[in-house]
């Protein structure tokens, strides 16, 4: 069994203590608090249409996005009634949840590890950075995660991983993230 109290996330301990020297090395950073880090990870998965025909099929999302990060996902709900999409205001149109700490080590070690590798002709993820050194991307079917029963899924859901870092340029976050051995295709 896992002891809680003296586990520390692998990636939490590679960051410690060999990314950050790197950094701070590549960089040529004075001080350690200038070297950037992971903030959080946020998840989110839109239900759309879908959800609107069918509200068990936006609670499934919140229990397959649950149980893929290992915490309590929230419901996303509709700010406004939007009659061309036949959408109604307090509808239930997603889940999302953020990660932070070693959850959120956890959750990226699974991702690059073993998630990763499970997607179809998988060719690298593209470097797409927000210009403030954040990292956004998307899986197209939630199921590469092994966390998922395959036999239990009724709808194949599309994940939004959005990376947030303490990086002041987006060639310090993909610097980070290359050391965290996030596969980029360019």
């Amino acid at each position: 069994m896992l002891d809680t109290a003296t586990y520390t996330p692998r990636l939490k301990t590679l960051f410690r203590e060999t990314i950050k020297p790197a950094l701070k090395e590549e960089f040529a950073y004075k001080n350690d608090m200038q070297i950037p880090k992971l903030e959080k990870i946020v998840l989110n998965i839109g239900c759309g249409a879908e959800s609107v025909r069918d509200s068990k099929k936006a609670k499934s999302a919140v229990e397959d996005l649950t149980t893929i990060a290992g915490q309590q996902a929230v419901a996303t709900i509709a700010k406004k009634s939007i009659a061309g999409f036949r959408v109604r205001e307090g509808m239930t149109l997603g889940a999302k949840v953020t990660l932070r700490g070693d959850r959120m080590y956890d959750f990226l070690d699974r991702l690059i590890t073993v998630a990763m590798p499970r997607i179809r002709d998988f060719r690298g993820v593209k470097p797409a950075f927000d210009g403030r050194g954040n990292f956004a991307m998307g899986i197209k079917e939630h199921i590469v995660f092994p966390e998922i029963n395959f036999d239990k899924v009724d709808e194949v859901w599309g994940i939004d991983v959005i990376i947030v870092t303490t990086a002041k340029s987006d060639a310090e976050a993909k610097s980070l993230l290359k050391h965290f051995n996030m596969p980029f295709n360019a």
